[in-house]
């Protein structure tokens, strides 16, 4: 059966990270944009990152344009970006597609692991988290509206 640490991606840098490195970690997997109205969970993203990376937890960030065009820039762009208006130091990717035929292969797996609303597999939005434990299996999904402040119960049950 896969798991998430049968994927990887590659880095803002342009370096292939396969996700078997976090192997017995659990992990949280969020699609972002640099110009949305969710933009400012980047805070609170980086919040849980600090808070439980110690303890195990690993966040990626997964910039993607799909959504009204809100993550326009390029790699350098968005490293500016996430340096400077919302500092943050959790891996992040290079910029992806969640949905359609050049849906990233990762983001394809985790949305038919866990459909959303309806049970529909379709990537809603920007902001969207799956939530996976220590063997790579996803245990919860959540909204683009769900701040992640939300998750640490989720979170803490997993560590």
């Amino acid at each position: 059966m896969p798991n998430a640490f049968d994927f990887g991606f590659v880095d803002l840098d342009g370096q292939p990270q396969a996700l078997a490195q976090y192997q017995g970690r659990p992990l949280l997997l969020v699609n972002v944009a640099s110009r949305c109205g969710f933009t400012p969970q980047y805070a609170g993203l980086e919040q849980l990152w600090q808070d439980y990376r110690d303890r195990g937890l690993v966040v990626v960030g997964f910039p993607c344009n799909q959504f009204g065009g809100q993550e326009p820039g390029d790699a350098a762009q968005i490293r500016q970006f996430c340096s400077l208006d919302y500092p943050v130091s959790f891996p992040l990717s290079q910029k992806i597609e969640v949905n359609g035929e050049g849906a990233d292969p990762l983001w394809h797996w985790l949305s038919h692991e866990k459909r959303g609303l309806l049970g529909i597999a379709r990537i809603k939005w920007n902001f969207s988290k799956f939530l996976l434990d220590r063997q790579g299996q996803v245990v919860a999904r959540y909204a683009p509206t769900t701040a992640p402040e939300q998750l640490r119960s989720a979170i803490e049950t997993l560590l």
